[in-house]
């Protein structure tokens, strides 16, 4: 079930979203149009769970070319939505802007709650009254940063939700879109789900927020996680770019594959291997996509550089792949390869399984011995999964070296496809038997 938020530019639309999710998702700036696309954030009111639409403040009015794309977002969640929430700055008044936008919410006959903001005491509460000529009933006086009369809100929005339910699905998989300012995730994101879901402009750091957009694929479900653009935090001057840079980073820490677009133009660069270090780093899997490969002039040859490039520099490995938005090339196989990401992620490879390929390691390189003394690798399980993880017995810890526990993970990802995925491996020294102890 879905609220969608709507209201004039700058009248405290994602404050109101924070405060009723309990949460931080929605970035908050006093600058006027800070929000652009539509972000969805999940809560929980008296056991019903719904979701929360943020959007761009609607000014018909304003003369910028990206305001017409913000509109048709807010639209765009108001047809989602089974419930709208009118916000308007009682401090300031109606405007003409709040007139037009009413005057849409009654020909989409959905349920409407109009917040009256920022009354931030009880003497502000008479400002309400004046959104009773908009004909919704009773304005909620609410103040967003003070907490007061959101309870209230709340009760009402979950009175008017119709029944859901849905279940949660375990097989979901959580896909962040990662990388530099401009390399095309927004188009990679509306190429993958179908449409024009979020904002896309040639102008650097049009997308502000991290984006949750539902998608299937074979059956599978999926969650793709738009993201703002990261650039190196030495360039990062504005304090927006510096909370939308640090929500990108929770998309990647909150997912179980990252796709790190690069721009094919430039091959990848240093800033693009540190965003998938970053999220290798954050336990997701990760693959890279050269993007605009319809208008990079790299050859097979040039590709394979970049493939040693990325294996060289990388300790997970990833896969390096070709895409073009624009076209739609290689948007099928993408998503593919995303599904199978996931699925090992969360897949157990069998003990049996495991053992037979730590034979095989030993007798194609042997442990290495100190003091006359060889490491032995005993047994091997795994013991977790996303990101998986593996428990190898050995007779004596110290004796386990860096380049050979190096070794044996590069052999692991050969063996079972693993090439990108974030594995943990956990050599434990077997406790002595009473006879070694004698």
């Amino acid at each position: 079930m879905k609220v969608a938020v709507v209201g004039y530019p700058n009248v405290g639309k994602s404050s109101l979203v924070n405060r009723l999710t309990n949460s931080r998702e929605a970035v908050v700036h006093e600058r006027a149009g800070i929000t652009r696309d539509r972000k969805e954030i999940a809560t929980e009111w008296n056991g019903r769970r719904f979701t929360l639409i943020d959007t761009g403040g609607m000014d018909n009015e304003d003369p910028d070319p990206i305001s017409g794309s913000i509109r048709d977002q807010a639209k765009a969640a108001l047809a989602d939505a089974q419930v709208a929430l009118f916000v308007f700055d009682a401090k300031a008044g109606l405007r003409p802007g709040d007139d037009e936008l009413a005057d849409l919410l009654r020909r989409s006959r959905m349920p409407v709650v109009v917040a009256a903001n920022k009354i931030d005491s009880v003497n502000d509460i008479p400002l309400a009254v004046e959104a009773h000529r908009l004909g919704f009933g009773e304005p909620m006086a609410v103040s967003a940063a003070q907490g007061l009369g959101t309870g209230d809100l709340l009760d009402r929005l979950v009175d008017l939700l119709p029944e859901d339910d849905e279940e949660v699905d375990e097989t979901l998989i959580r896909l962040a879109v990662i990388g530099r300012p401009n390399v095309g995730k927004s188009s990679l994101v509306n190429r993958f789900v179908g449409s024009d879901r979020v904002i896309v402009s040639e102008v650097a750091g049009t997308t502000r927020d991290a984006i949750d957009l539902p998608l299937e694929i074979d059956g599978r479900k999926i969650v793709v996680v738009d993201t703002a653009g990261m650039r190196r935090q030495s360039k990062v001057a504005e304090s927006v770019e510096y909370y939308t840079t640090l929500r990108s980073q929770r998309a990647a820490e909150r997912a179980d594959v990252a796709l790190v677009v690069c721009d094919a133009n430039d091959g990848v660069t240093q800033q693009d291997l540190r965003i998938a270090d970053l999220a290798m780093t954050s336990g997701c899997a990760t693959a890279i996509v050269l993007n605009k490969w319809d208008t990079a002039q790299m050859s097979e040859a040039d590709l394979d550089h970049e493939r040693a490039h990325v294996a060289n520099k990388l300790r997970l490995r990833p896969k390096v792949l070709t895409a073009s938005a624009l076209t739609g090339r290689n948007m099928e196989r993408l998503l593919k390869e995303v599904v199978a990401l996931g699925d090992r992620m969360q897949g157990r490879i069998p003990t049996p399984e495991l053992n037979r390929f730590i034979g095989e390691v030993v007798q194609a390189r042997q442990p290495p011995a100190k003091q006359g003394h060889r490491l032995k690798l005993l047994y091997a399980a795994q013991i977790g999964e996303r990101p998986p993880r593996f428990a190898i017995q050995v007779n004596s810890r110290q004796r386990v070296t860096r380049d050979y526990a190096y070794y044996v993970e590069n052999r692991m990802r050969a063996r079972f496809g693993m090439d990108g995925i974030p594995l943990i491996i956990d050599f434990n020294e077997r406790k002595a038997r009473r006879s070694e102890i004698r």
